[in-house]
């Protein structure tokens, strides 16, 4: 069974996770999503929740190493569907096609994810 994987963010902008008390980084984030763990982040010590903002983060940080998957172009289109009608159409979209794309690489044996670092692996064996 998938827990969910409680991360705080403390005023001093560190993440830790509750779970394996320690401090983690965004690319360890990463490595826990990649291997489908589900994580929530609560900003201390409002305990606001900040998951969204977060994930965000470790999608910027993706885009900006080899394995981008987001073109100037799709981004761009992104940010105006914003002003749209029907822009929540657009998400619902969105997450379907994704949703598909990856339940069809799964299928496949296709990696989701490139090489996790160490501690990412350990942090979801965990």
């Amino acid at each position: 069974m998938n827990v969910l994987r409680l991360i705080k963010k403390y005023p001093n902008r560190r993440l830790y996770d509750t779970r394996l008390c320690t401090y983690i980084t965004l690319q360890d984030i990463y490595g826990l999503l990649a291997n489908n763990i589900e994580i929530k982040v609560l900003e201390q010590p409002s305990e606001r929740d900040i998951t969204r903002s977060v994930l965000m983060q470790v999608l910027v940080e993706q885009e900006q190493t080899e394995v981008a998957r987001l073109s100037n172009t799709f981004l761009t289109d992104l940010i105006r569907s914003y002003a749209a009608r029907g822009s929540s159409a657009t998400a619902q979209h969105l997450e379907h096609t994704l949703e598909m794309s990856l339940a069809s690489n799964s299928r496949s044996g296709a990696e989701r994810a490139t090489q996790p670092h160490a501690i990412a692996t350990r942090l979801a064996a965990t």
